[in-house]
């Protein structure tokens, strides 16, 4: 069989790509080493985790916010199960969606383990040990990442989990101790956590969600507390020990000699991922890699071989759906012979917690350290009467904008809907508004999105409204 192009993957980066290769005219293959397309985001990621924040959060609302609202409801209780089945079955219903979109772009589908034979050879080793090779003219390597363990931690997926464990369990755990306190961490938290769990979240840097700003992660540690999750910030974890019914780690203060241990139910290890290109054979075609494993691109997103591209978690920058798929679509106009574009500046992050945290551009510190000089307005969700007539009024919105020219250099939220709201900030700055632009949009009334108007006008001057 040969083909214009052959990705290896499926998930979001993967999948994209081929469907934009398709697209663009040429004859595309799609390898993927699991029974079900996808990837991690659908199968194990993205997908089912929302899936259980959105139920956790119906039964949280249930016992502490209904009564509030004129709803009495008795003997509420949760029901793991069913909560894990109906992940299952979003799963399965995403996952055939992809199936769908293969079928309608006529992509040939592989399963199996591919590698390099030579750059212009792909092996696919199948379940049942036979093997088959496809011949194509240009790959796309998508075969993003795993969860990183260290072997102190002696990940057993029993009792020392991550997260794709942690999306199975079918019991609820009395206690739950997770190591990192980033986007992963927190979500998967702060599920248990609604349910009843008591959590412990032990973090090596001095804030959560770290890599954020300053501002979000301290907001929301304030309300993961509220749900009764404790913190360790400044600790690390010195080894872990897991029995058949439960798990003890060791804590040592950053800095210090200060150490003690923390007994649960389980250990969700949450401290980042790793490129995934195990067996790939890059070796054969004398592909580099960087000291973190990940593949090494150009501006292209090519390869050192002329005719392989790689994109998503393998390749440098967050790693995110949405970013891999910008870069699948980059990819395949690139060999098009088109001129693509990504501004990486401009890639919207988002944690889904509730509140919600969304964020884009650059964060106060990143200014500071770059010299450049800003204004920032703050307005917060409790003098917004759309956040107090549904009780979400935990959070703020950020907006810097650049001292001189007012553009819009970074905006940063925390509460309800942020991770749909940042959609507008994205695009303002794509096309390099200002804020005094942005505070002369008519937003309506009552609305989340007027926080952001809110905070545009508080970057433009002291002209907030409502504060």
């Amino acid at each position: 069989m040969q083909y214009d192009v052959t990705v290896i993957g499926s998930g979001p980066g993967g999948y994209v790509a081929a469907i934009r290769c398709a697209q663009l005219g040429m004859k595309t293959a799609i390898i993927e080493r699991y029974n079900t397309l996808g990837g991690t985001c659908l199968n194990v990621g993205c997908i089912p985790s929302k899936a259980l924040l959105d139920s956790s959060e119906h039964y949280h609302n249930a016992v502490h916010k209904f009564e509030s609202h004129g709803i009495d409801i008795k003997g509420v209780k949760v029901n793991l199960p069913q909560m894990i089945k109906r992940k299952s079955e979003v799963v399965d219903q995403t996952c055939n969606g992809i199936n769908f979109l293969m079928k309608k772009n006529k992509i040939d589908v592989h399963h199996g383990h591919g590698s390099f034979k030579d750059k212009n050879t792909i092996s696919i080793a199948k379940d049942d040990g036979s093997t088959e090779e496809i011949t194509t003219a240009k790959v796309i390597i998508a075969t993003g990442s795993k969860p990183i363990t260290p072997p102190a931690f002696n990940y057993d997926k029993k009792r020392v989990i991550t997260s794709t464990e942690a999306l199975n369990i079918t019991k609820l755990p009395q206690k739950m101790v997770i190591v990192g306190a980033g986007v992963i961490g927190l979500e998967l938290g702060s599920v248990y956590a609604r349910l009843g769990t008591e959590v412990e979240v032990v973090e090596y840097a001095d804030s959560c969600i770290a890599s954020m700003d300053k501002d979000c992660g301290k907001e929301l540690r304030r309300s993961l507390k509220k749900l009764g999750m404790k913190f360790h910030l400044k600790h690390m974890v010195t080894g872990v020990k897991a029995t058949s019914r439960s798990v003890t780690v060791g804590v040592q203060k950053r800095d210090s000699e200060e150490t003690f241990e923390i007994k649960a139910d389980y250990c969700l290890i949450a401290i980042g991922r790793r490129a995934y290109t195990d067996n790939l054979g890059l070796e054969n075609v004398g592909i580099a890699k960087d000291d973190r494993g990940r593949v090494e691109v150009n501006g292209h997103l090519e390869t050192s071989v002329p005719g392989i591209y790689a994109i998503g978690d393998v390749v440098k920058g967050a790693m995110l759906a949405h970013k891999a798929e910008e870069e699948g679509v980059f990819v395949a106009e690139t060999m098009a012979g088109q001129k693509p574009h990504i501004d990486y500046n401009l890639i919207p992050g988002v944690v889904y917690t509730w509140p919600e945290v969304a964020a884009v551009g650059q964060t106060e510190q990143q200014l500071k350290d770059a010299g450049i000089a800003y204004k920032a307005g703050k307005f917060p969700y409790k003098a917004l009467g759309r956040a107090r007539a549904s009780t979400d009024i935990e959070g703020f919105v950020k907006v810097l904008a650049h001292a001189e020219t007012d553009e819009i250099l970074g905006v940063h939220m925390v509460g309800a809907r942020t991770a749909d709201m940042i959609a507008e900030a994205v695009a303002l700055m794509e096309f390099r508004a200002s804020a005094e632009d942005a505070a002369r949009m008519s937003h309506a009334h009552p609305t989340f999105t007027e926080a952001f108007k809110e905070a545009c006008l508080g970057a433009t001057g002291d002209r907030m409204i409502h504060v």
